[in-house]
Formats: C-alpha cells, structure tokens, sequence
C-alpha cells in the first residue's frame, strides 16, 4: 500500500526547485511508521537545537561581531520541543535525542527539557552538545532530569590558542564544566575539536594525551563549509588522512574492529609509538571525515532547527516547517506526515566533492549540530 501527501510547506534556499524536482523523480513515498528516505535510510538519531545564541566566537563558526539571534517567539518552546520528541520517539521511532544550538546551556529551561524527555513512554537515549561553559553549576541538575551523555566542544587545551579560537578567554570554565560531568556521574564524555591549518594543527597529540588521561574520548572532525563567513577553503582544510598521519607521529592507531553501526566517527583504538605488541591501550579517537571520506549512504540523522524546522541533511538549502502547522492545531498524525515527507526527501548525500556544491546560507551555529 502507497499514500501520496501533500508537499509540506518548504522555507527555501537557493537550490529549493533542484531539491523539489530530485524529490518528484523518486516515486511515491511509502506507507513506513519510521522516518525512511528514498534511499533506503530510516532515521533514529534526532538532533534538536535549543537555541541559535552561543557566547563564543568561534573563528569557523561565527563572525568576530556574531550574528543577529531569531527573537523568542519564533523559537519552539518547552512544550513544542517535548511535544516534537514525542512524536519522534513514540511515532516515528527515534530512539537517540541530541540538544545542540548554538549553545543549549543557555535555554534557562534545559533541565526541565531534559526531564520532560526522560519521562516520556518511549524515553530515548538524551545527550547534549555544549561549549560547557556553564556547566559546573548545572551539571548534577542535568544529571538528575536524565541526561545521559555529553559531547564537548573543545579545539585546543591551550589557553592562548583558545583565546585566539573562540575569542574569548574562557577555557578554565570550559574545564570546570568537564570536571563537573564526573563528579555528576556522567561517564564517557566525548570531546569534539577541530584542527585549523596555523591556528592549532600542531596541538592535535597533545589534545589527545589529555583526553586519554582524563577518560575521554577525543573526536577529530574535519572542518566542514559551515562558517559564516564563507571562507572554508577544503584546499587548506586538515583533512583525516593528515590527523592520522600527524597523530601517528606519537600513538600507534589502530582500527576499531567494533561495527561503526551509523556513528559519523570512526574510531581507532590507541597505544603509545613504541610500545611492546602486548603493551596497554590507552583508549580511543574518534575521527569524523564528513567531508573526505563522507558516510552519508549509512546517515540516520535527523534535524530540527530552533525555530521546528526539518532538516534532512546538515548540508540542506530548504527546511520543512513544523512548528507553524502545530500552532496552527495540527495534530500528531499529521506532523509525523510532514516530517516523514521531510525525510523521504533527503538527497543521497551532501555532494561537496561534486562540481557546483554551494554551502548552506545558514552557518552551524543557526542549524543546529
């Protein structure tokens, strides 16, 4: 059996009409409960952004001025959000959520996001992307609510090179919030850094020690086109094969033989350069080649911007729209309907090897991670 619906409402971009006519070539989408795309791909991770505010610079990322910031009434609220990871847990089988922003921490109301969440019939696992400034004093709360797991932002343990990075001196309190993780029980926190060619590329190992020592699992990823100012050059980017090369210089990496199961990293276990065949592991790294040696034929992500919007794919020109159709008294059949179209519509993959790739308008920091 076969339902055709409705094309949801779009907010377009500058490739919307290529996006639509590619959507049209692929048939009838079908009558799945999950979020399945025409590739064969069903989405279970769900990203949701909290917020498009952060109170860094990020030279990838923001402009040194920042950006000007969505007002609160066309941000989803406490119960929009709880509502939409309702229906994606309990409908649409989602079973991992992510709050990213901007900067979660700044929503005021996360714990009570979190708990909400947590309480649900169909409760998924609950992480949050953070800079963690702010967290020492929020942790055991967020730990309490539910929260399960956290992933950090954090290029560089150098004081001056994160200065330089985020433009602002704040990585004592970065540290702290790390700190405070452990001490709230949250194990396994995973670090995310970026490498910059002749900001911090020359601190990859080092930043790698100190995630081994400290039980935490380091992720390198590649910087992808997702700045504000439009000034990714991949000619110049660090790509994975150079992290690797680099890294190997101090550790011997050797490939995870676990399954990689959808998880954008790929993961190598790690012993010191050296050392005896029989000597310890020390851990882990994680490298994320997004844009390299891209995994979109196994993505199973799915996005919602701060303001309810659906995005496919991190690299999408368009966005369906769920929050104005919910405060329009849509019921949940019928947003489950709009984001299942939304996601049977989401290309083979994000296309920045091929000729004529354009970078989204919107920079991560509005998209969500």
């Amino acid at each position: 059996m076969t339902v055709m619906l409705p094309v949801p409402q779009m907010r377009s971009g500058s490739s919307a009409a290529s996006g639509s006519a590619e959507t049209a070539a692929r048939g009838i989408r079908p009558a799945a409960a999950g979020l399945l795309d025409s590739y064969g791909r069903t989405a279970t991770d769900l990203r949701i952004s909290l917020t498009d505010k952060c109170n860094l610079r990020c030279t990838y990322c923001m402009p040194a001025e920042g950006l000007p910031f969505q007002p609160a009434s066309k941000l989803m609220q406490r119960d929009e959000i709880v509502r939409l990871a309702r229906i994606a847990t309990e409908v649409l089988g989602v079973r991992q959520v992510r709050f990213t922003g901007g900067e979660p921490l700044l929503r005021k109301d996360l714990v009570e996001i979190i708990r909400d969440v947590a309480a649900l019939d169909a409760r998924p696992e609950i992480s949050l992307t953070t800079n963690a400034i702010g967290l020492s004093g929020r942790a055991v709360a967020l730990a309490d609510a539910g929260l399960d797991r956290v992933n950090v932002s954090l290029d560089t343990i150098c004081p001056e090179t994160f200065a330089i990075i985020t433009r602002r001196p704040f990585l004592e309190r970065v540290l702290k919030g790390i700190d405070a993780l452990a001490e709230a029980g949250i194990r396994n926190t995973k670090i995310n850094a970026v490498l910059i060619p002749g900001v911090n590329d020359d601190q990859g190992a080092d930043l790698l020690e100190w995630a081994l020592a400290g039980g935490h699992q380091l992720r390198f990823i590649e910087q992808m086109p997702l700045d504000a100012d439009h000034i990714w050059d991949r000619d110049v980017m660090i790509t994975a094969a150079e992290m690797r090369r680099r890294l190997s210089e101090r550790f011997e990496l050797t490939p995870d033989a676990a399954p990689r199961d959808g998880a954008p990293a790929e993961l190598y276990r790690v012993k010191r350069r050296g050392a005896a065949a029989d000597g310890p592991e020390l851990g882990t790294v994680g490298i994320i080649a997004s844009v390299t040696e891209a995994f979109c034929d196994d993505c199973r992500r799915t996005r919602l911007t701060a303001e309810g919007g659906v995005r496919s794919c991190l690299f999408s020109h368009t966005e369906t729209d769920l929050l104005g159709p919910m405060r329009a008294g849509a019921g949940d059949d019928e947003v489950a309907d709009l984001w299942r179209q939304a996601m049977w519509a989401k290309p083979s993959g994000h296309g920045m090897s091929l000729a004529g790739f354009q970078q989204p308008d919107r920079p991560m920091s509005a998209i969500g991670g």
